[in-house]
């Protein structure tokens, strides 16, 4: 039988209240760092809801943005999520993020359900290596790098579809669910390097038990991302096939 997740439902039910609408988000020269590594296997169920199926081997995926213009003005955003399945797809769940501007953090969270919260971020891009450090409550709680960039282009990219943990009304009530957000990147240069992670608070991000041990990969892009309109929500609670619900139905 696949494996699925054993979480508590619970984990999942303080996330910000989603509030979709409005004009989709188009957001010029967006310089992404993504940094993926393997978790150690003891966490392999027990970051994920009953909803989800945990890859294997299991992963961390890091995933930073500075966003130089938004309706929201400029800010930098940082993500790690544990990579999983959604019955067969692929996608990339993220139980807290951190932002360095309350505008963008209140936009991001009301309109795709971004779990963000207040940080510094700091992202660093170096003829040598591309970095993001995330500072929380007077500590870092991240630094990933990329080392050693190669160009390569941007067809060679990949990004998983992020499930956000936030509330949803349903029936006169504030239910959990995860948001599928899926942005769409036109792609102006790409590399690829080593990945290199010299710091990873598991708890600060909502994965308590999660130990990042083997690199997989890391890439550096330079995109036009555009935000999409919402789809899809999982119920946390549900079977992994029967999960998956409209966000308007």
């Amino acid at each position: 039988m696949p494996l699925t997740g054993t979480r508590a439902t619970t984990d999942f039910e303080h996330g910000p209240l989603l509030q979709p609408g409005g004009d989709p988000w188009t957001l010029p020269g967006v310089q992404v760092l993504q940094v993926m590594y393997e978790l150690e296997q003891a966490a392999m169920t027990s970051l994920l809801p009953p909803a989800l199926h945990p890859t294997i081997p299991p992963t961390l995926v890091i995933t930073a943005w500075r966003v130089p213009e938004s309706p929201a003005g400029p800010f930098t955003l940082a993500e790690a999520k544990v990579g999983c399945r959604a019955g067969a797809r692929p996608r990339a769940l993220s139980v807290e993020a951190f932002c360095d501007s309350a505008e963008a953090r209140g936009a991001l969270a009301a309109r795709w359900g971004y779990p963000v919260r207040d940080a510094e971020v700091e992202f660093a891009r170096r003829y040598d290596r591309c970095w993001v450090t995330v500072r929380s409550g007077g500590r870092i709680v991240l630094d990933a790098h990329l080392v050693d960039p190669e160009a390569i282009s941007g067809n060679d990219i990949q990004y998983l579809a992020t499930l956000n943990t936030a509330r949803v009304e349903r029936d006169g009530a504030t239910v959990a669910r995860l948001v599928q957000v899926d942005p769409e990147y036109q792609f102006h240069s790409a590399d690829r390097g080593m990945p290199e992670l010299l710091a990873f608070d598991g708890e600060a991000w909502g994965l308590p038990g999660a130990e990042p041990y083997w690199p997989v990969s890391a890439s550096f892009a330079v995109a036009d991302v555009t935000m999409p309109e919402l789809r899809y929500l999982v119920d946390p609670a549900k079977p992994p096939l029967a999960a998956v619900e409209r966000l308007h139905a």
